[in-house]
């Protein structure tokens, strides 16, 4: 079934040219650089905005962002973490806002499939331009997807949490690493440094021979 029929779409808030910060609006922007399929949303990166013209834009728990342009058409899901903000929402006008309303369909699921290989060899396909890819709401309304029946979809999507989780995991055990590496690597300078020094002393304290 097309994606239309599942739910509604809609554009992220029509701001012009960047956007403007506003401290203490309780109002936050998720830009592309604040959210990924994998991290979701960072919250604490999201600036504080001002929004003019529409305000019924807001973002819901449940609500999926698409974005709308780059080399992966990536799918984030607005979770509880949302409340945990006490700050209200909109999404940039680089995403594409999904809200599920069929009743035979989950959200977190729902966000799952347009993160798949199928649903991203469909934007592939359907993406225009030529620098800057970009896919537009028709083709997105117009995706297919498929729907299993709730248990099956719940299982999938506990599979999926279990397997981000252990995805996070280990970009966790590779940035320690990384990290740890890098210490090594600034210790071990450091001792050249100072092995080092003395020597170049003596060198300038030595008189030259003329």
């Amino acid at each position: 079934m097309q994606l239309k029929h599942l739910a509604n779409i809609s554009a992220g808030h029509p701001f012009r040219g960047k956007i403007p910060e506003s401290p203490g609006s309780g109002i936050v922007a998720v830009q592309m650089k604040d959210a990924s399929a994998l991290g979701g949303v960072a919250w604490a990166d999201c600036i504080e905005t001002e929004p003019t013209g529409r305000r019924d834009d807001c973002l819901q728990v449940g609500d999926i962002l698409v974005a709308a342009r780059g080399s992966r058409n990536y799918a984030v899901l607005i979770d509880d973490s949302l409340t945990a903000t006490g700050k209200q929402a909109i999404a940039a006008p680089q995403f594409f806002i999904v809200r599920a309303t069929a009743p035979q369909l989950l959200p977190e699921y729902l966000c799952w499939f347009l993160n798949q290989p199928p649903s991203q060899r469909y934007f592939e396909l359907n993406a225009e331009g030529t620098l800057t890819k970009a896919i537009k709401r028709n083709a997105l309304e117009e995706i297919p997807i498929a729907i299993p029946d709730l248990a099956r979809q719940q299982a999938i999507i506990g599979l999926a949490n279990t397997l981000q989780q252990e995805l996070r995991l280990i970009e966790q055990l590779r940035r320690n690493g990384e990290h740890m590496l890098a210490a090594i690597a600034n210790e071990l300078a450091a001792d050249l440094l100072t092995t080092a020094t003395p020597a170049i002393q003596t060198i300038k304290n030595t008189p030259s021979k003329e």
